[in-house]
């Protein structure tokens, strides 16, 4: 593997197969800035291959290793569990968030070329009922919240001798996300989602296009406007209507249904049955609990520090709605190909 140096970057990214990852490789190849992807998984985007190493950061000794090896100036760590499942612990379920964090922070004091580095948390560690009073003010409603805590208390307490921040991600969307993909905007094209009518439902959500551009903005600012800070990353809140109908007159060419609440909260009554038979239904109570409460972030010191977001709603929209016609296609050719 040959690493051409620009700027005199090189960003170890752990866990760049995912989502956000896709994008910051993409970036760095774009601006032909060398990278590494440590992961378990293979990229999502086939031409990322060149850019992995297979890798477990459970696994602290070879980890150290591909750190001594790559020499990077700049780190990002990525790599989590990411999904929430209420059935399991932090110790039992979520140790690559806690372990395995613990190993990337081990993996960067070792490393003397590191001069920055940005660990992921997640806005999870405070749950939309628990507006904080501080920075350090946390009050996860779920599992992975709790692990995320634990992924912030890491890395303040790791001693780390260059400059690192941590940052949180609001509802990070685009293409590459292959969840909204299945769970989202298939359901929408199919015509199966139902919005919910009555008051505005406000959040915080994030184009990843800006998020990536937040992340590369915090590797090349001040030191001191980024040293121990902590940024919730995306784009202002906004009523998630606008997000729903926008992807609606994209690709059903016409708005998005709205139903009254009490008709999604006993859909919801029924999807709890459902689940109960093992049988699949698309809401259940908890489902139509997250899609009427507000969630709320602070973003102001974000903009203040790395500008405001540089692409619109309406642009995200668009390229989002483009990687998915292209991924249509794709699956049309490899079930129909051409003898």
């Amino acid at each position: 593997m040959v690493y051409r140096s620009e700027n005199n970057m090189k960003v170890l990214i752990t866990g760049a197969s995912g989502f956000i990852g896709t994008h910051v490789v993409t970036q760095c190849a774009k601006k032909n800035i060398p990278c590494l992807n440590i992961d378990k998984k293979p990229p999502l985007d086939p031409s990322h291959h060149t850019y992995w190493e297979k890798g477990d950061i459970e696994n602290v000794d070879a980890l150290k290793d591909s750190f001594q090896a790559f020499n990077p100036t700049h780190v990002l760590h990525l790599a989590a569990r990411t999904d929430c499942d209420e059935n399991t612990t932090v110790d039992t379920g979520y140790r690559v968030n806690t372990e395995g964090t613990k190993n990337v922070l081990t993996a960067i004091r070792r490393t003397v070329s590191v001069s920055r580095a940005i660990i992921t948390s997640s806005q999870y560690v405070c749950g939309p009922d628990h507006r904080p009073s501080d920075i350090n003010d946390y009050g996860p409603h779920t599992v992975y919240g709790q692990s995320k805590v634990l992924t912030e208390k890491f890395t303040k307490e790791a001693q780390l001798s260059c400059c690192w921040t941590l940052i949180r991600p609001t509802n990070i969307w685009g293409p590459w996300h292959m969840r909204y993909k299945k769970e989202f905007w298939s359901v929408l094209k199919k015509g199966l989602y139902l919005h919910p009518g009555g008051r505005p439902v406000i959040r915080c959500y994030g184009y990843v296009g800006n998020v990536v551009h937040q992340i590369m903005r915090i590797f090349n600012a001040l030191e001191g406007n980024v040293n121990l800070q902590t940024f919730y990353v995306g784009d202002p809140a906004m009523d998630i209507y606008q997000w729903t109908n926008g992807f609606s007159l994209k690709l059903k060419k016409k708005p998005v249904r709205v139903v009254p609440r009490f008709v999604l909260q006993g859909l919801g009554a029924i999807g709890d049955v459902a689940r109960l038979l093992s049988a699949p239904f698309p809401i259940t109570t908890s489902r139509y609990q997250s899609m009427t409460t507000d969630y709320l972030t602070p973003m102001d010191k974000t903009f203040e520090v790395l500008g405001y977001p540089q692409i619109s709603l309406e642009q995200g929209i668009e390229e989002t709605v483009q990687w998915l016609k292209k991924c249509e296609t794709e699956n049309k050719e490899m079930k129909n190909p051409i003898s």
